[in-house]
């Protein structure tokens, strides 16, 4: 049937290059490609026992075919790895990476410039190097650059109100510009090194500390000149702490595939002015059997697909359409991107070390897997599952007295936690503060309620196999009479209570229609589902503490019509509190920065409507 679909629909495809999206009986994405032209690369789809078994199922599956037309097919391969992370196809290769990379940056701050961390968009009143492989990466070499050019990493608010120096100005990690400790033009020249070392320009920004070390020597100003050495031994430092600081590569990232077990996993180090911004693996959803050069170009086209590509991509196997995604490339970053796979000196050096890295990661995932296999098996044997459990759920709630309420679930499976399957719950019914039970229900219900409207044939893969909760018999008894009420009664429902005084290893478990038990203190299924329980209740404590924090964040500023973050930031910068805000007359309003006659009135009449203006 699918391939008559398409046959049917080949009669009004163009020979112009473009994007097809294979539909299944819902309307859902099965399967994107692109082509030079889609009318001959298309109709390949109409003899299935030319395709790979994976295909095959597609074209089966198959119940309409829907196409973008593009200029090139360089535009086509962007457009088709946009649908790809966006649509996630079932028949295609998947990157699932959904985390943003930190960036390290220096803001354009008019007197005494910050650098700090930074993720998100980027903006025009900043300076932004990166990206590192992950908040680690950033955050070490932020603390290396303390130690060599002392620029001040607090917040603007803080800075603003400081009266003497703090603790990084002791312990040598900043100049203390907030109190006058350095002058405005030397702290620029600092500003001005430091962006000379992060844009690759290392040597000159040691040759210039070794000049002024010698000048203060010659002038008999040794503090200062011991203070200049101390700085020249922490850039050298950092140039050579890195695995890898290839002297040849200024600009590049460096992306290595291993495959073993029907599995890929693909290694990136992240090259930028010749320094090693870290590293980080990927394991791209795939079909077994898939070619590394197809997985490795479709990772790349997901990869870069929200991010710039640097001048140079260097890579450990060779691509079929290597010359094409290089284009594709070049047209997001409008400028030549350049992917060559490396034969001879530093570069196939580094490419190795990078491919070695993947080898040892697959190995590490591999054996973990294994490990997680036989902690499933044995939990579908504690708990008489007729087979090891694909997905596995566990809930919990957390609050302060009633205040801020959240329910959470977590996902473990065979790979592990399932992170991106976790769902956060705010607890919107009236009730009882800090009652458990009904929070308990009211997330039981909404999460089954959904899943039965959304999936209910459970062929999604978004059923569990097992429910765990945080609790004893009572939320046993609660959580079971929602999936009866739902009439849901072929689902395996698990109490964990804690033991006598909390104490972990000794848990009671809690079934429906048996006694609850216990389990020997060092039985690793045990520590597996502490480990599930453990993580369970550190998600819903940042859940809640996270809530929390926004709430006290909120100001009775925020009712005021006409005050949007930049003014409430100005009037509490001001007063130091709302409380100042509303005890301020309206003079001192209009002499806030950035509050106009108007805004003061606005601002005085909220707070003071029944009386006269001072």
């Amino acid at each position: 049937m699918g391939s008559d679909v398409i046959l049917h629909a080949l009669a009004t495809l163009p020979s112009s290059p473009g994007v097809y999206r294979m539909l299944g009986s819902g309307g859902e994405a099965l399967y994107v490609g692109k082509a030079r032209s889609l009318k001959k690369r298309v109709v390949a789809y109409t003899q299935p026992h030319r395709l790979p078994e994976r295909l095959r199922r597609m074209v089966s599956e198959t119940s309409s075919v829907e196409i973008v037309t593009t200029h090139t097919e360089a535009e086509a391969l962007l457009l088709e790895a946009n649908l790809i992370k966006r649509l996630k196809p079932k028949y295609n290769i998947l990157l699932r990476d959904d985390k943003s990379y930190p960036w390290l940056m220096i803001t354009h701050h008019p007197r005494f410039a910050r650098l700090t961390k930074h993720r998100g968009t980027q903006t025009r009143d900043a300076s932004y190097w990166g990206p590192f492989a992950s908040a680690w990466s950033v955050n070490q070499t932020i603390q290396a650059l303390q130690k060599v050019f002392l620029i001040r990493t607090c917040a603007d608010t803080v800075f603003a109100n400081r009266s003497r120096p703090c603790l990084l100005y002791q312990i040598k990690r900043c100049s203390a510009p907030c109190v006058g400790r350095i002058s405005e033009a030397d702290y620029a020249e600092l500003v001005r090194q430091a962006r000379g070392f992060l844009s690759g320009r290392a040597g000159t920004v040691q040759q210039d500390l070794a000049r002024d070390m010698e000048a203060a020597s010659e002038a008999l100003e040794f503090e200062r000149a011991a203070a200049i050495r101390d700085r020249i031994r922490g850039l050298t430092h950092i140039q050579g702490s890195d695995v890898i600081n290839p002297e040849s590569i200024a600009d590049a990232d460096l992306i290595a595939i291993h495959q073993a077990a029907g599995q890929s996993c693909v290694q990136v180090f992240f090259i930028r002015g010749g320094r090693n911004n870290g590293n980080r693996s990927f394991f791209p959803s795939q079909a077994r059997g898939e070619d590394a050069a197809d997985v490795l170009a479709a990772f790349i086209t997901q990869f870069y697909d929200d991010k710039t590509p640097p001048a140079l991509i260097l890579l450990n196997h060779p691509l079929a359409e290597a010359g094409l995604l290089a284009e594709a490339l070049t047209l997001k970053a409008d400028r030549k991107v350049e992917i060559a796979v490396p034969q001879r000196g530093e570069k196939l050096a580094v490419i190795k070390h990078a491919e070695t890295n993947a080898r040892e990661a697959m190995e590490r995932k591999l054996a973990e897997s294994a490990g997680q296999e036989k902690l499933l098996a044995a939990t579908a044997a504690l708990f008489g599952l007729d087979r090891s459990p694909e997905r596995i759920e566990v809930y919990d709630n957390s609050h302060i007295m009633g205040s801020s309420p959240y329910g959470v679930m977590i996902v473990a499976g065979p790979e592990g936690l399932i992170k991106a399957a976790y769902r956060k719950f705010s607890i919107k019914s009236a009730m009882a503060p800090g009652d458990d039970f009904a929070m308990m229900r009211e997330v039981l219900t909404r999460r089954f309620s959904r899943a039965m409207a959304e999936d209910p044939d459970r062929a999604g893969g978004t059923w569990p196999d097992l429910v765990i909760i945080d609790g004893g018999a009572g939320q046993l008894s609660a959580a079971q009479s929602v999936l009866d009420d739902l009439g849901i009664s072929d689902l395996t429902l698990v109490a964990v209570a804690k033991g006598p005084d909390r104490d972990a290893g000794r848990e009671w478990f809690h079934l429906a229609g048996q006694a609850p038990f216990q389990l020997p203190a060092r039985d690793p299924v045990l520590y597996f589902l502490q480990r599930l329980r453990d993580e369970a209740h550190r998600y819903a404590i940042t859940t809640h503490r996270a809530a929390r924090s926004r709430k006290i964040s909120s100001s009775e500023l925020d009712e005021i019509e006409g005050i949007g973050a930049a003014r409430k930031r100005a009037l509490l910068n001001h007063f130091g509190s709302a409380r100042g805000v509303r005890q301020a007359g309206l003079r001192d309003l209009e002499a806030v920065s950035g509050i106009n006659r108007t805004i003061a009135q606005i601002v005085y009449d909220h707070f003071n409507s029944n009386t006269k203006p001072r």
